[in-house]
């Protein structure tokens, strides 16, 4: 199940009641901004006790159309790889 920008806010409204709704828009706006220009910069983001991500480069290559077995060039890209601590896997793998 994804998760909203929406839902994001509307779940720190209901647990910081005393943080005005706009606030609290304008602080996961920065925070989003923020996330996407490290990874524009090509630097590692890491929330402790959460999550890393960090972008690695996929060399060029030739590639298959499965479809009609044509090869196809693929230039050099960044991909997002996101590594979840042993404390985020262990609580999201817990048995209820």
């Amino acid at each position: 199940m994804s998760t909203t920008k929406s839902e994001i806010i509307k779940k720190l409204a209901d647990n910081y009641p005393n943080f005005l709704k706009k606030d609290l828009k304008k602080l996961v706006d920065i925070f989003f901004e923020e996330l996407k220009n490290s990874l524009k910069r090509h630097e590692r983001v890491e929330l402790r006790d959460n999550f890393t991500l960090e972008p690695r480069l996929q060399k060029a290559r030739y590639a298959r159309n499965p479809k009609t077995n044509e090869k196809i060039f693929v230039k050099e890209k960044y991909n997002i790889i996101m590594k979840s601590s042993k404390v985020w896997s262990r609580k999201i793998n817990e048995k209820q």
